[in-house]
């Protein structure tokens, strides 16, 4: 079974959310996908094992390793997935259409912009730098029709 037909069930959940209400969204994902869940620890298991043969993340270098995981398309209910193992801070960016994390720590008691394992929502318009704090993590990053920005300060 592929990472992506994995996430189906989540991705399909995902394209109904509305991204103008981050905290309402986070809080329906939590309840419908809870990160100690079925689901979502079969996703953990594949992402990490991803990571530990190399399948995943295989471009950059530590504070952030990356790769594409899927493109928007109707097997991806029209979302890009990308995964992104980080120990340190991204680059700051700006998220048109929103931007759902599904965070994995992988070691210490890591932390992605302030948040512990689980899901992270950010709404529409909204702009940040990534951080990862005490340990790595590794984000899976659901973005809708793939609007991402890059912001120069």
């Amino acid at each position: 079974m592929t990472l992506i037909s994995t996430l189906h069930p989540i991705l399909n959940f995902c394209k109904d959310l509305d991204l103008d209400h981050p905290e309402t969204c986070q809080e329906s994902l939590e309840e419908h996908f809870p990160f100690q869940g079925e689901v979502v620890q079969n996703i953990v298991r594949l992402c990490k094992e991803g990571l530990a043969d190399g399948s995943l993340c295989d471009r950059g270098e530590l504070p952030m390793k990356f790769s594409r995981v899927g493109k928007p398309s109707d097997e991806s209910c029209q979302f890009s997935i990308d995964a992104v193992f980080m120990s340190g801070v991204g680059p700051k960016h700006k998220h048109p259409e929103g931007e759902i994390d599904l965070c994995i720590a992988t070691s210490g008691d890591a932390k992605f912009d302030g948040n512990l394992s689980g899901w992270t929502v950010y709404g529409k318009e909204s702009v940040h730098c990534p951080t990862v704090t005490d340990g790595e993590m590794l984000i899976l990053y659901f973005l809708p029709q793939g609007a991402f920005e890059f912001v120069k300060d």
